[in-house]
């Protein structure tokens, strides 16, 4: 919109049908003062931009305000429309999302249950059950309870604590293979008869208890999503559009909505369109030029992310160890490896092999719909056996964890992030992205889908307070803001979190073996007590620092508490069903994506 140069100057359209005087500062008029906010209770729910030849367009410098005040009886400006909440008329805001992951999916909840026009359109072609456990972190938890306190109780249902126990990092060779529970002080200095098995662990109950938090934990992505959709659906049954996914985008103006283009060739209006598509994701790679999923000849650059350096192969099995109702999540290190295990409930163990690999070292399937056994170097080859023998002389809590684990069940993935985007915004014009649409991360903290649920409830906060269309392009700019220094920050630690690992860390240094005599050896050991009392807590801390529920009281300790006796009932049947039935590695995908194969990772609840 233009604005009127000098303060004295209005000028007024009439219409045969309607006639409107607006004063300004320099004139006098016995007629009452009329703005832009007088009229609002005409919008009712009908859309202003509709043009009408027999409207009144008057543009005014009163008080310094360049209003445009359309006085039809029904319509307010052809530049801008009024947005309606339940005490506040005009009509409701609406939104196009690209993607129905959980960033996706917890923003349409959100929004919807704001009073937001929400349709989600997501690339699979129908709904069904696919993806392994997600990690919850506390501040996620609260999120979550903020944004729906019943979408809580049904995510509280189907999750895992891990956060309640012990949870740390273990020294990969020096493990005994017992699955001990053993303390991580140094009393193995001077007594070579102590354990050496944890080298630290992490705070994680500590600091929910700090701010009154429920603890961290583990929830089927399936079981989330499932939960996602039908709360949405509670509210605008047809809120999800399946097979036709968001291609690129229109951004018309201030005031003046997107044309969302679709797959197909068709194309829908918005007011805003939400980019949550992934790391792949369409929208950022028309918003900063970039060709999806192109990569460079070395395969280090990939649509404007960056190969971490590492890939990781994963697998789940049902199987009991001595420590399974004592451990949450351990990372056993060693020389340029790690080797993460994880209870995910139901008797199930997770594990994570990351290995300092080129990209496109592919031995197992992604494990995303993008390839099969077939497509791969040696389809043949036991991937059991070759993380078997990464891991030579490696503690055997590891080697009975990969013994249990089915080896069609293992897939791989190459780790790709991106730097923080402190120099460019997430929005442009009345586009937005969130998630790892645009922050996607290393997953050594778990904290992916934690801040894509922080963006979510932030964005929805946001644009609540937009009273017309016309504010929208600001509110999205003013998201960018409130986000990028907490995402940045978390972007960095989870990046910094691989790469000490694999190249800082090795095997601490102990005076009773020759295990740990390298340089990163003496550095690890010397890490450990900063590690254990200033880092870790300081990390913990500010990752929880953000949970708009406030504190819950004594509610997190009565969630655990419920929650421990269904777990080891659950457990101790799927024990019982594996030693009669054996491992089992079938299970459907989440979304079934046309045309294409999809693999999954092992032993889901039946």
């Amino acid at each position: 919109m233009t604005l009127v140069p000098f303060s004295c100057i209005i000028v007024v359209s009439i219409a045969a049908t309607s006639l409107a005087f607006v004063p300004s500062r320099c004139l006098t008029s016995i007629a009452p003062r009329t703005t832009a906010s007088d009229l609002r209770w005409n919008a009712g729910a009908s859309r202003g931009a509709v043009s009408n030849a027999g409207s009144t367009r008057i543009h005014s410098a009163v008080d310094g305000d360049d209003n445009v005040v359309d006085a039809s009886p029904s319509i307010i400006s052809l530049d801008r429309e009024l947005l309606g909440r339940p005490a506040r008329p005009g009509r409701p805001l609406r939104v196009a999302i690209a993607g129905g992951g959980v960033g996706g999916l917890t923003t349409a909840l959100c929004m919807l249950k704001k009073g937001f026009d929400v349709t989600v359109y997501e690339k699979t072609a129908a709904f069904a059950r696919f993806g392994g456990p997600i990690q919850f972190a506390s501040n996620a938890l609260s999120v979550i309870k903020e944004i729906d306190e019943g979408l809580f109780d049904r995510v509280m249902e189907k999750f895992t604590f891990t956060g309640t126990r012990a949870c740390g990092i273990k020294d990969g060779l020096r493990a005994d293979g017992s699955f001990r529970m053993t303390n991580d002080s140094l009393d193995y200095l001077w007594n070579p008869d102590a354990p050496a098995d944890w080298f630290v662990k992490f705070p994680l109950k500590q600091c929910a208890d700090l701010f009154g938090l429920p603890y961290t934990g583990v929830i089927d992505r399936p079981d989330l999503q499932e939960i996602l959709i039908d709360e949405c659906r509670k509210i605008k049954p047809d809120f999800i559009r399946n097979g036709n996914p968001v291609d690129g985008y229109v951004s018309k103006g201030k005031g003046k909505g997107v044309t969302v283009k679709l797959q197909d060739g068709s194309t829908a209006d918005a007011d805003i369109l939400v980019g949550s598509d992934g790391i792949w994701s369409s929208v950022r790679a028309q918003m900063y030029g970039e060709e999806i999923k192109k990569s460079s000849k070395d395969g280090q650059k990939r649509q404007g992310c960056t190969y971490s350096g590492y890939t990781v192969f994963a697998g789940e099995t049902v199987f009991k160890t001595d420590d399974y109702y004592d451990t949450g999540y351990k990372v056993y290190i060693g020389p340029k490896r790690y080797f993460v295990t994880s209870d995910v409930g139901d008797g199930r163990i997770q594990w994570y092999a990351f290995f300092a690999l080129p990209p496109g070292t592919k031995k197992a399937p992604s494990g995303w719909g993008g390839s099969e056994r077939l497509d791969q170097a040696d389809p043949e080859e036991n991937l059991v056996d070759y993380i078997k023998s990464l891991h030579e002389g490696w503690s055997d809590e590891i080697m009975a964890v990969l013994d249990a684990t089915p080896a069609d069940s293992v897939e791989q993935r190459d780790l790709y992030d991106r730097a923080p985007e402190l120099l460019r915004s997430w929005a442009d014009g009345n586009v937005v992205c969130i998630g790892d649409a645009v922050h996607p991360m290393m997953p050594n903290l778990g904290q992916g889908g934690c801040q894509a649920i922080e963006d979510a409830f932030v964005l929805s906060e946001t644009l609540e307070a937009c009273k017309s269309t016309d504010e929208l392009e600001g509110a999205l700019q003013d998201f960018y803001k409130k986000r990028i220094v907490r995402v940045t920050i978390v972007q960095l630690l989870s990046r910094l979190a691989s790469d000490l690992i694999i190249n800082a860390f090795d095997t601490p240094w102990s005076p009773h073996d020759d295990l740990g005599k390298s340089w990163k050896s003496y550095l690890t050991f010397f890490w450990k007590p900063i590690l254990q009392y200033a880092i870790f807590p300081a990390q913990f801390a500010y990752l929880y620092s953000y949970h708009p529920t406030g504190s819950m009281g004594g509610l997190p300790a009565a969630l655990e508490a419920k929650w421990r006796k269904q777990h080891e009932e659950s457990a101790e049947a799927a024990f019982i069903r594996v030693s009669e039935d054996g491992q089992s590695v079938a299970a459907p995908s989440f979304f079934k994506i046309a045309e294409q194969p999809v693999t999954v990772l092992a032993a889901k609840k039946k």
